[in-house]
């Protein structure tokens, strides 16, 4: 835990994932709030088919879920998004003439039903 998912409209051609992927993870494993590095999970999706709005005006965004525990203060959750976004803000840049949103929401998995097991690899 934490499970993070990156989604950015395909008219991003010029948007690196893996290292944005890296940059928020690293951000995460420094919060202090995760107990060790490799427990951050992401995973990114590139988006072909989206539409932001209304207009035919060229816009673009990128999206981070951050999935974590239930039981985190509202302002753990708040610090948590909002240092992913200024990850975000650093990393994604707009195409000349594009307007770009970016954002991120915290969501929690219960923590009663969530399950989890680590396979070592084989000697």
């Amino acid at each position: 835990m934490p499970h993070l998912t990156l989604e950015y409209s395909a008219n991003l051609s010029a948007f690196d994932a893996a290292a944005t992927l890296l940059a928020l993870n690293e951000s995460l494993a420094t919060s202090g709030h995760f107990a060790v590095e490799i427990d951050i999970k992401s995973r990114c999706v590139r988006r072909d088919a989206f539409q932001v709005g209304t207009s035919s005006e060229p816009r673009a965004f990128v999206h981070a879920t951050l999935s974590i525990l239930s039981g985190r203060t509202l302002e753990t959750r708040r610090a948590l998004s909002e240092r992913l976004l200024s990850v975000l803000k650093a990393r994604c840049g707009a195409p000349s003439g594009v307007h770009l949103q970016l954002s991120v929401q915290v969501v929690e998995i219960e923590r009663e039903s969530y399950a989890k097991a680590a396979v070592e690899p084989a000697a």
